[in-house]
């Protein structure tokens, strides 16, 4: 296990499928950015003026979640940057902090 500072937070963002290069180029060009992780997802909610007709009748909205891990102090950072290329781009976010984070090592044979 590798002990993480206890400042680290995990920064997830909903964003709208495409937005998803555009997102996937800002974060790698962002320095306090080592890594992230994206995954298709759907939306559910009440929330029915983003929705198309076609969602309304799936009852599901076509979404990309994206995740990564900094420091607490460059989150923000990375939030106004974002909201500078991206206003009123209907990204959903929310910052949780990470306990424990490190990498499953293969065992070593013998």
């Amino acid at each position: 296990m590798t002990d993480i500072q206890a400042n680290n937070v995990l920064l997830s963002l909903v964003v709208p499928p495409l937005l998803e290069d555009t997102l996937v180029d800002l974060l790698l060009e962002h320095n306090t950015v080592n890594g992230f992780t994206s995954h298709p997802i759907n939306g559910h909610g009440i929330s029915l003026h983003s929705l198309t007709p076609a969602e309304k009748v799936s009852g599901r909205q076509r979404q990309i979640l994206f995740q990564t891990y900094l420091a607490s102090e460059y989150c923000d950072e990375l939030i106004t940057n974002l909201n500078s290329h991206l206003p009123d781009s209907g990204i959903h976010y929310w910052v949780t902090p990470v306990i424990k984070a490190g990498r499953i090592q293969e065992l070593a044979r013998e």
